[in-house]
């Protein structure tokens, strides 16, 4: 056991050298089907020829220069998603995590600027997962993310998952904003209805606070639409982004309206490495490649398939499996066994998925897998189902 790296992860016993579109390889040559695309990460598979040359050309030109002077590329990548999004703002993180504090402190600024300092409350939900930070753990609010770390940052309103009455009932003279996952996915890939979220929008409305959505999961595609809240049709004022707008590289940003960023002035905020040439010349790969409707109506098409092909196994294997969740490529099933022993019996049928709350299984494949690809992972997940039926 290697005792260098804090043990804050419970690792499989895997290790991978190189990766081929939605394919891992270990030292030794043996080839793992990916459906888990590093977390939601790998928007575009492993090693994605177009994304190795946006890097490539940009890391031989420059790397870094800090936000203390323009970077042209940061602002190509900054107009791309200004010109495909309800934003009018970006400012670029490196990861969900900082993109969450950032939300919180502009929802805050915002109230502070308008002479309402006392606004400082974010409803939240139950099996929501905003990142680890001491923001994101606050807004969460699970004794799983929370237990040991002291004092928890106030301000936070912890509610059920979809429950209007209660999130009315809760809107008072310190309410600042709603903080909501169109689709939850450690949480268990719980999806939010689209009229859900129009009444979270026309709640807002009435009661004059913000809407933020995360999006770091569900969104650049990942749906079948460059972002999950466009399905319902309505605006969020702030939407925090991540994970595929990088293709693997790490990048993040915060999208919003120019009424919720008003009070993030010069000096309220900032990144040293936030926006960096490396990052956005590959963000803006990403983009170009993700957000256009032929890429997006194929993760639909993709999602059919699959979706198709796991009813058929809940029906052939109804002790394993209860049903399926999500939409697009991001997609889920609850089992009836352990989820961890089908995502560990799965390495020896050498596919890779991710586990999530309330006993779910995460599939979260590149979104340009293929159809061969998709018929090869059906038919490993039901290699899976029916060596733990055997085992029983």
């Amino acid at each position: 056991m290697n005792t260098s790296i804090l043990p804050t992860y419970n690792r499989a016993p895997l290790a991978f050298e190189r990766g081929e579109g939605s394919w891992l390889f270990t030292k030794n040559g043996d080839g793992y089907l990916d459906m888990g695309a590093g977390i939601a990460v790998n928007a575009l598979g492993h090693s994605n020829s177009e994304l190795v040359e946006a890097l490539t050309s940009q890391a031989n030109k420059l790397w870094h220069v800090s936000n203390l002077y323009e970077i042209p590329e940061q602002q190509r990548l900054a107009e791309l998603m200004v010109d495909t999004t309800f934003a009018d703002n970006v400012f670029f993180t490196n990861s969900g995590t900082e993109s969450c504090e950032l939300a919180v402190k502009m929802v805050r600024k915002f109230w502070h600027e308008k002479g309402q300092g006392e606004r400082v409350e974010i409803i939240t939900f139950d099996g929501s997962f905003h990142g680890r930070s001491s923001a994101g753990i606050a807004a969460a609010g699970s004794e799983k993310l929370t237990k040991g770390f002291g004092p928890m940052l106030p301000g936070f309103v912890h509610l059920p998952w979809s429950n209007h009455d209660a999130i009315e009932a809760a809107i008072n003279e310190k309410t600042a904003a709603i903080l909501i996952e169109p689709i939850q996915g450690e949480g268990g890939i719980r999806l939010l209805p689209d009229q859900c979220l129009k009444g979270l929008r026309d709640l807002c409305d009435k009661h004059d606070i913000l809407l933020a959505v995360d999006e770091v999961q569900c969104g650049i595609g990942r749906t079948g639409r460059l972002f999950a809240h466009e399905w319902s049709g309505i605006e969020p004022d702030i939407a925090m982004v991540a994970k595929g707008i990088g293709g693997g590289f790490p990048l993040g940003a915060v999208l919003a309206k120019t009424r919720a960023a008003s009070g993030m002035t010069a000096g309220t905020h900032g990144s040293t490495y936030g926006g960096n040439p490396l990052a956005c010349s590959v963000g803006i790969k990403v983009l170009e490649i993700v957000n256009t409707p032929e890429f997006l109506n194929s993760v639909t098409k993709k999602s059919g398939l699959i979706t198709q092909g796991l009813l058929g196994l809940i029906d052939k294997y109804p002790d394993i499996f209860e049903e399926i969740r999500g939409t697009g490529l991001m997609l889920g099933i609850k089992c009836k066994c352990p989820n961890l022993d089908f995502v560990q019996e799965g390495y020896e049928k050498a596919i890779l998925t991710v586990p999530a709350s309330d006993n779910v299984v995460r599939l979260l494949p590149a979104l340009n897998i293929t159809i061969e690809e998709i018929n090869e992972a059906l038919s490993r997940l039901e290699q899976t189902a029916n060596s733990l039926r055997i085992a029983k």
